[in-house]
């Protein structure tokens, strides 16, 4: 009989310790990612800490990187892996210069995304009206977008821009304006159209992060606007665009646009020839790139005296596709520092960035340095006892499920960062590798909760693995919960002091 009555005032002091921890664990507001830990590693180079109260590990100091410096014509240049849209060489990489006919990459990508290439459309007075290089077409006349396409981006013609915008900006007007033959538009008319293509370049320049970018005409001729701000101050804006966002526009084009292909069919074109309006016509392909170095892809040139010669180029090599933006390359009398430049900062590229995964033995996080997590006001096995859930790093252990399971981190974790590092560009956030020199480091930083409160679900993503060169994030891994741990509760305590008691008696 003592033995028994032992037993239940034993359970029962078990009880009340237990139920103490249940209030507490309701009052506390502990975060879920209290105590982040950190670790910083390179390659294999792991060196312990034990001194420390927390689980940290660093590496050796990462050492200065030596960049090349290169003899460049241009004002403003980049070299840019298209791929991940990172800057590999950079000279002047965020002045705001005048672009010219370069800006017609953007005319063309849109046209294509918002057209079909047989539509038919017909000519205003305006776009008779533009200035040299212009293909001559009358007012009146009606084109293929196909044709018009190959005259804008093989030849660069003028009046085929806007043309093009016009056909693509009126469905953005007025329903009255939208039914109105292109042929009987005014001026203002045609200018109401165009600034409505113009606004959709704006718009689409600002969805590829191009902040310092902003587009006027569809043909790269220089212009200015003024634009009253909601204070009713006026800021005055100029067609422009930076080395950086000109090769992120091209990488664009290239890479992300669902009709990247059907660009590079059209820009690659040597020679295209119609018959239209009783006329023939003969578009003859000036990107001189295309026959310089092997792999060249496409690319599109550009002059005004203001801009001065730019050009902005693509070459695929080995798997690796490069970009090159230049502007303010020279004046007349200067007409091949683009060429010269274009070779100098690809060949750069070729000799000196390669590509490495972030998966590999030698950078890839060790999954057993994770530890398991313990729960607070967690259910355990025996009364009294500590709860623990054991974790993992999505997508290591079933590479079928890696792609839903990293998207669904994506959407919880992309909204910002709290270490000063910044994201690689929306064009794909998590990264299997990157190009690289042999002198850069992969830097591998982890934070993990530090521990949990129940209820504990198997999913729940209570860390993360971020994969760094330099200050950008170029691939994250979610680590997650693997076991569920119920929350002590009344019922649970008394299950657990029945069982004590019936095993004591």
């Amino acid at each position: 009989m003592k033995k028994i009555v032992w037993g239940f005032l034993g359970s029962f002091i078990l009880l009340f310790s237990q139920m103490q921890i249940v209030v507490k664990a309701q009052v506390s507001h502990m975060p879920a990612y209290a105590d982040i830990l950190m670790q910083d590693m390179v390659m294999q180079d792991v060196e312990l800490e034990a001194n420390l109260p927390k689980v940290l590990y660093e590496t050796a100091t990462e050492q200065p990187v030596n960049i090349q410096e290169l003899s460049l014509y241009a004002t403003a240049a980049v070299l840019m892996d298209a791929d991940s849209g990172r800057v590999l060489y950079g000279k002047n990489q965020d002045m705001v210069l005048a672009m010219a006919s370069t800006t017609k990459i953007m005319t063309c990508i849109l046209v294509l995304e918002n057209t079909s290439l047989d539509d038919v459309l017909t000519v205003s007075s305006y776009a008779a009206s533009m200035p040299k290089v212009k293909l001559y077409i009358q007012k009146g006349e009606q084109y293929t977008v196909r044709e018009l396409l190959h005259s804008l981006m093989l030849e660069s013609h003028n009046d085929s821009a806007v043309a093009l915008a016009e056909f693509v900006g009126k469905r953005f007007l007025a329903e009255e304006l939208r039914n109105k033959d292109t042929a009987e538009y005014t001026v203002d008319e045609s200018k109401q159209a165009m600034s409505a293509f113009a606004s959709l370049m704006n718009r689409k320049a600002a969805e590829l992060g191009c902040e310092n970018t902003w587009f006027i005409t569809p043909n790269g001729l220089d212009a200015t606007e003024e634009i009253t701000l909601e204070d009713g101050s006026v800021l005055q804006k100029e067609h422009c665009t930076t080395a950086a966002n000109l090769a992120r526009i091209m990488s664009y084009c290239i890479k992300e646009s669902p009709y990247a292909n059907t660009f590079l069919e059209i820009t690659r074109t040597r020679s295209y020839s119609f018959y239209e309006n009783e006329r023939s016509y003969t578009c003859t392909n000036h990107n001189a790139f295309l026959d310089m170095m092997s792999g060249a892809l496409t690319g599109k040139t550009g002059f005004t005296n203001k801009a001065g010669y730019c050009y902005v180029g693509a070459l695929e090599r080995d798997g690796r596709t490069f970009v090159v933006a230049l502007l303010a390359c020279g004046w007349p009398n200067n007409k091949t520092y683009k060429w010269s430049d274009t070779r100098e900062l690809m060949q750069y590229g070729i000799d000196n960035y390669f590509y490495r995964s972030f998966l590999t033995e030698d950078i890839a996080f060790d999954e057993g340095l994770l530890r398991d997590i313990p729960v607070q006001n967690g259910q355990t096995a025996i009364l009294g006892g500590c709860a623990y859930t054991k974790v993992r790093i999505v997508g290591r252990d079933n590479s079928a499920q890696q792609g839903a399971e990293i998207s669904e981190v994506k959407g919880e974790e992309s909204s910002g960062n709290e270490g000063g590092e910044t994201y690689t560009n929306e064009m794909e956030l998590w990264r299997d590798g990157l190009l690289m020199r042999a002198d850069e480091q992969v830097k591998v930083k982890y934070n993990l909760a530090e521990n949990l409160v129940a209820p504990v679900e198997p999913g729940m993503t209570v860390g993360t693995i971020d994969y760094m060169v330099g200050e950008t994030i170029y691939r994250r891994e979610a680590i997650v919960t693997v076991d569920s741990v119920g929350a002590i509760d009344l019922e649970w305590c008394m299950r657990q002091i029945l069982e004590r008691f019936f095993s004591f008696s």
